[in-house]
């Protein structure tokens, strides 16, 4: 652009500095949306940790050349919208599936984590794994399971050793009482 406006200019570094500050990039288009419907997109997508704005395709173009998030480029078709997510990227594609599964008219169109592509199709499977927490939980089971198993086999080692010693001491010293028994009928018999 031969010497482009003030604004246009801020546009262009607002979305280079929130791509590079967030940890993913969605875009969508919303065309056929009412400004009731995206205020409630907004809402959901900023409980998941994500920030819906709406830019012109050209500037989007030109904040995204010849950096990491080239790969956005081929997604600047039509009315798009990028949410720049800051967190767990599951839970905005999940809230964007909601979304999208109450009303058609968002289509998800792709997306970037890091500067790796994402297809709609990727943002689906993202929507179905577990929140990051669950994962967490499940990570943390699975590395205790044999730290657990290994702890209890620990301590049957010397508890079972415990066992056997003392079996072995009763078949070796017969209990004090059946000495006394077994004399006091040899006088009898004697007798």
């Amino acid at each position: 652009m031969d010497n482009p406006r003030r604004e246009k200019v801020a546009v262009v570094d607002d979305v280079r500095n929130r791509l590079q500050a967030s940890d993913a990039a969605v875009l969508t288009e919303y065309r056929g949306l009412t400004v009731a419907e995206l205020a409630e997109l907004r809402r959901a997508l900023v409980r998941a940790g994500g920030d819906y704005k709406v830019y012109k395709n050209t500037l989007v173009r030109l904040a995204v050349a010849d950096g990491p998030a080239a790969v956005l480029q081929d997604l600047l078709t039509g009315p798009t919208a990028i949410t720049f997510v800051h967190g767990d990227v599951s839970a905005v594609a999940k809230a964007l599936r909601d979304f999208s599964r109450g009303n058609p008219k968002l289509v998800v169109k792709g997306g970037m984590v890091g500067a790796g592509p994402l297809s709609a199709d990727d943002m689906n499977l993202l929507a179905e794994l577990p929140a990051r927490e669950t994962l967490l939980a499940q990570l943390a089971g699975a590395l205790a399971a044999p730290l657990t198993g290994l702890a209890r086999l620990m301590q049957a080692l010397p508890q079972n050793l415990a066992y056997g010693l003392s079996a072995l001491v009763e078949q070796l010293d017969p209990a004090p009482g059946a000495d006394s028994d077994a004399e006091t009928r040899d006088t009898e018999t004697d007798a």
